[in-house]
């Protein structure tokens, strides 16, 4: 059987059993959408294609249907799908936002799957929203990701100490409220906070080089043993190799990618679309062989 033909849940969950990283990567401004995927095709490698509401709000991303149509153009199912990425209850500005209508269009439009995230939410509440969600999803007969636990990174201004955080768990997902989480919504892939950050997206700090976070190898493993569900790891870039490879042999499948790939894309824009396309399509060379030794995986998914 041909990879093309397979939906996303039935890949997302043969790299759950293989041990087999699928990365994610955001498209914060279109043209960064045709290396990404040129990168992906040359290197036989599978991956997603996302976009999340902050990108279209914050950065030039344009919309659903722009991404989409963007993706059109340059679809691979053999190699790519496109993912709706975080699409908060509440936003980083601390605003409700209207996620029912943004993920039903997103549905409606054609996304292979999407993401809730109830994150800055109570539990209780977060469950309720959550469930909206993968009923919406569960008619479209897609995948929902959804988000326990705080991977911080996207609000205002600095955060408190990286070390702090770390040492404290400060926002780390609970394994007991995975369980309950997961047997209560139905969704279908779990992002959790286990020393990840996201990287900064306020106009002062993005272009800064990200924190460079390390993962709880110990605490991940006993969220993996208490849920039965592939787990996602939010703020990927700068995270070190030995926990990257460690955190798939713990659980977590798709692996978000934005800092690594946008801040190339950024420094050369201005000048040159071309140049700033070929750092990115560069860097995806890099994550791809080097950071997550992916290349050729998917051949592995059928």
């Amino acid at each position: 059987m041909n990879l093309k033909e397979i939906g996303i849940r039935e890949i997302i969950k043969s790299a759950w059993k293989n041990g087999i990283i699928v990365p994610g990567f955001n498209i914060p401004y279109l043209p960064m959408m045709e290396p990404v995927v040129r990168a992906l095709v040359d290197t036989g490698t599978f991956g997603l294609i996302m976009v999340a509401r902050l990108e279209w709000i914050k950065f030039k991303a344009g919309g659903i249907k722009s991404i989409y149509d963007e993706y059109k153009k340059n679809e691979q199912r053999q190699f790519v799908r496109l993912h709706l990425d975080h699409v908060p209850v509440i936003d980083e500005d601390n605003l409700y936002t209207n996620f029912e209508k943004i993920i039903g269009e997103a549905i409606e439009i054609g996304y292979d799957s999407v993401m809730i995230d109830g994150s800055r939410l109570p539990l209780e509440e977060n469950i309720k929203q959550t469930c909206k969600i993968t009923e919406l999803a569960r008619q479209a007969k897609i995948p929902v990701e959804s988000e326990l636990g705080a991977v911080m990174g996207h609000e205002s201004g600095l955060l408190p100490p990286y070390e702090e955080l770390f040492a404290s768990g400060k926002g780390f997902t609970s394994p007991d409220e995975a369980r309950r989480f997961v047997n209560e919504t139905g969704t279908d892939w779990l992002s959790v906070a286990v020393g990840n950050v996201h990287g900064a997206i306020s106009a002062s700090i993005r272009t800064r080089e990200k924190i460079r976070a390390r993962l709880n190898i110990a605490h991940l493993a006993r969220i993996n043993e208490t849920v039965s569900i592939p787990l996602v790891l939010h703020g990927g870039t700068g995270i070190s190799k030995q926990y990257i490879l460690e955190a798939s042999r713990n659980g977590i499948v798709k692996i978000n990618i934005a800092t690594a790939i946008r801040q190339p894309y950024e420094k050369l824009m201005d000048s040159s679309v071309r140049f700033a396309q070929d750092a990115v399509y560069n860097e995806m060379h890099n994550i791809i062989n080097n950071e997550f030794e992916i290349a050729g995986s998917a051949k592995k998914l059928i």
